[in-house]
C-alpha cells in the first residue's frame, strides 16, 4: 500500500521526520511491524540487527616480553532494545560496515592490554579465561556505540621464531609420545593375545569336535556290535532260561526224591529204631525187676526152683536137635551119649546159674544171658563132638 512501510524481521525501520524519537532521538524507530509513513514528509531508513563477525590479528606482548601473535573472531550484533539501536543509528547508519571495523579495534586494544598481564603458559592454557576477561573489559565501552558481543574466540596464539611454546610442549609431546607408545605396545599386546585367545577357542573348538565326533563315531560302534550280537545274545538268552527252567525242574524232582526217601526210608528206619529203643529199654527194665527178685527169693528157693526146670532145659536142648540131621555112628550107644551129653550140659548150665547167682554183684549182664521171661534157659543146638565115644556127624 502506498506509504505503508514493514522493516524485515533482522532490522529496525528508522523513520525520520516529525515528532522526535525516544530521549529526544532524531527518529523513532520500528520493529516488528510496519508503519504508514507520509512520502516527502518523513524519511525512512533500516538498520541491520542480525548477527556481524569482526576478525582481529595482532601482535601482543605477554608479562615475560615473549611476542604472541593472536588471532581471534568476534561475534557481535546491535542491542534489540531502542536505546541500542538508537546508539548505533547515530553512529552507523549511514556506513553500517564501519560496525565490523571499530569493533576489531576495541577489542585488538583490550586484546593486547589482556595479555600483557598473563605469562604464555596461562595464555595457552588458560584461553577461555583470556576471552572472558576481555569481553568483561570491552562490555561498557561496545554498549555505549549501541553493540553487544555474543562470543569471543582464540583461534590460534604462535610465538612465531621463538621457540617457546614448542619447548614448553616438549615435555608434554615426550609424554604424550610415550604415551602413545605405550598405548601402542599395549594395542599390539592385546592383539596377540586375542590372536592367541583366538587361536586357542579354535583349537578348543577343534578338540570338541574331535570329541564329539569321537563319541558319535564310539555310539554307533556301539550300535553295531549290539545289534550283531542281538541274535547271539538272544539265542543265549534263551537257552539260559531253559537251563534255568531245567534247573530249578532237577532241583523240584531231587526234593520231590529226597522227600520220598525220608517217607519212605528214613521215617521208617526212625520208627524201626524207636521201636528197637522202647523194646531194649522194656528188656532192660523186665531184666532189672527179674534181677531184684532174683536177689530177694531165698536161694535155696531159687535152686529149687532151677532143679525142676532142669528137664525142661534138657528138652529144650533136646528140642534144638529135632529138626537137625544126625547120623548116629555107634547105634544105641552113641544114641545113649547124645542123652547123656543133654543131662551133663544141663547140669553144667545149672552149676554156672549158682555160681552167677554167688557173683552177681559183679555183672548183671551175664544174667541176661543167662535167663528168659518165663525162668526157663534157653539151650540152643550145639555141635559137639567127643574123642572118646566115636564119631557124631550132625549137619
Amino acid at each position: 500500500m502506498f506509504g505503508y512501510r514493514v522493516p524485515a524481521p533482522d532490522e529496525a525501520m528508522l523513520i525520520s521526520g516529525g515528532r522526535r524519537g525516544l530521549g529526544g532521538a532524531p527518529f523513532r524507530v520500528v520493529t516488528g511491524h510496519g508503519k504508514f509513513v507520509l512520502p516527502i514528509f518523513r524519511k525512512t531508513r533500516f538498520l541491520t540487527l542480525s548477527m556481524c563477525e569482526s576478525e582481529v590479528t595482532e601482535t601482543c606482548v605477554t608479562r615475560q616480553g615473549i611476542a604472541l601473535h593472536v588471532r581471534a573472531v568476534i561475534a557481535f550484533k546491535v542491542g534489540n532494545d531502542h536505546e541500542s539501536i538508537i546508539n548505533a543509528g547515530q553512529r552507523f547508519l549511514s556506513d553500517q560496515d564501519q560496525m565490523s571495523v571499530l569493533t576489531g579495534r576495541i577489542f585488538a586494544g583490550h586484546l593486547r592490554a589482556i595479555i600483557g598481564s598473563m605469562t604464555v603458559e596461562e595464555i595457552v592454557t588458560e584461553r577461555q579465561k583470556l576471552a572472558a576477561e576481555v569481553l568483561d573489559t570491552s562490555k561498557t565501552e561496545m554498549a555505549k556505540i549501541g553493540l553487544i558481543v555474543d562470543s569471543l574466540q582464540i583461534q590460534s596464539i604462535d610465538d612465531g621464531d621463538t621457540g617457546y611454546i614448542d619447548a614448553m610442549s616438549a615435555p608434554h609431546k615426550a609424554a604424550i609420545q610415550r604415551q602413545a607408545q605405550i598405548a601402542q605396545a599395549q594395542a599390539t599386546q592385546a592383539a596377540a593375545e586375542a590372536e592367541q585367545a583366538a587361536a586357542r577357542k579354535q583349537a578348543e573348538y577343534a578338540r570338541q569336535t574331535a570329541i564329539v565326533k569321537a563319541e558319535y563315531s564310539a555310539e554307533v560302534n556301539r550300535a553295531e556290535a549290539q545289534a550283531a550280537q542281538a541274535g547271539p545274545l538272544a539265542q543265549a538268552h534263551a537257552q539260559q532260561e531253559v537251563l534255568a527252567a531245567q534247573t530249578e525242574l532237577a532241583q523240584r524232582q531231587a526234593k520231590l526224591r529226597q522227600q520220598q526217601l525220608v517217607a519212605e526210608i528214613v521215617k521208617p528206619a526212625e520208627a524201626e529204631a524207636e521201636r528197637i529203643r522202647l523194646l531194649a529199654a522194656a528188656d532192660a527194665q523186665r531184666m532189672k525187676i527179674q534181677a531184684e527178685a532174683a536177689a530177694s527169693y531165698d536161694r535155696v528157693a531159687l535152686d529149687r526152683m532151677l532143679i525142676d526146670q532142669l528137664p525142661q532145659i534138657v528138652k529144650e536142648a533136646a528140642g534144638g536137635l529135632a529138626g537137625a540131621n544126625v547120623n548116629v555112628l555107634n547105634g544105641a550107644d552113641g544114641l545113649g551119649e547124645i542123652a547123656a551129653g543133654l543131662v551133663s550140659q544141663g547140669l553144667t548150665i545149672l552149676d554156672s546159674v549158682r555160681q552167677n547167682l554167688n557173683g552177681q554183684d559183679s555183672s548183671d549182664g551175664r544174667r541176661s544171658e543167662q535167663g528168659s521171661g518165663n525162668g526157663l534157659l534157653e539151650l540152643h543146638p550145639a555141635k559137639e563132638k567127643k574123642a572118646n565115644d566115636g564119631p557124631v556127624d550132625v549137619d
